[in-house]
């Protein structure tokens, strides 16, 4: 796909969902990291609904050490996943109290330096938080991008790389948004409302569009 092209994508989806945010709820960028390393496998209601409870008392990294693996565990035992999830958590707050005085990384290489966390979580901590250049694949952003023709990739990895060739530098925090938005009420895994849909006829989608 040209340059062009996916930027008259972007354009569309800009205007149709001017509201394209996070919706994980969170107040600081600690408190972000956590919510999006529960949000893996689990809905961004469950999650907010758990960390509601989990960061009216702890809502620091030195909290949630004291808190300890059992008891995180138990806390946010509705997430699913959540012996492995608790252990990652406690993990990168012993990091982050050590190798960061206490302070969440800013950059995507050094948030990938804390137990559990993937490029998804870095890239969506570290463009969400700190407003940096970069893209977050997650499910609907890595199926949207393969469908829709911006990228022809079979990894998360390789689609963000795509992305980050074919997408207008400074775009890609809005572009992870706007992906997400229309993943979630038109694009959908089944039955895409392709009729409905802004950018069907720039779509790729071989049987979609052709």
């Amino acid at each position: 796909m040209t340059k062009e092209k996916a930027a008259a994508i972007m354009d569309r989806l800009s205007k149709v969902y001017p509201d394209a945010k996070p919706e994980l709820k969170y107040s600081s960028a600690f408190e972000l990291l956590v919510a999006v390393i529960l949000s893996a496998q689990c809905t961004d209601k469950r999650v907010n609904l758990v960390t509601e409870k989990l960061f009216s008392s702890f809502n620091t990294p030195e909290k949630i050490i004291a808190l300890g693996e059992d008891g995180l565990a138990e806390t946010i035992k509705s997430c699913g996943l959540y012996k492995s999830k608790a252990k990652h958590i406690v993990s990168a707050c012993v990091s982050i109290v050590n190798d960061f005085g206490g302070r969440v990384p800013e950059t995507v290489d050094e948030l990938l330096k804390l137990d559990g966390v993937g490029r998804k979580t870095a890239n969506v901590v570290s463009s969400v938080m700190f407003d940096n250049d970069v893209i977050a694949v997650d499910t609907h952003v890595f199926r949207l991008s393969n469908r829709i023709g911006l990228a022809k990739a079979k990894t998360p990895f390789e689609t963000e790389k795509q992305l980050n060739a074919v997408l207008k530098k400074g775009s890609l925090k809005n572009a992870h948004h706007y992906l997400i938005f229309h993943g979630r009420r038109c694009c959908k895994a089944i039955n895409p409302d392709c009729d409905a849909c802004a950018i069907s006829d720039l779509c790729e989608k071989n049987g979609i569009n052709k």
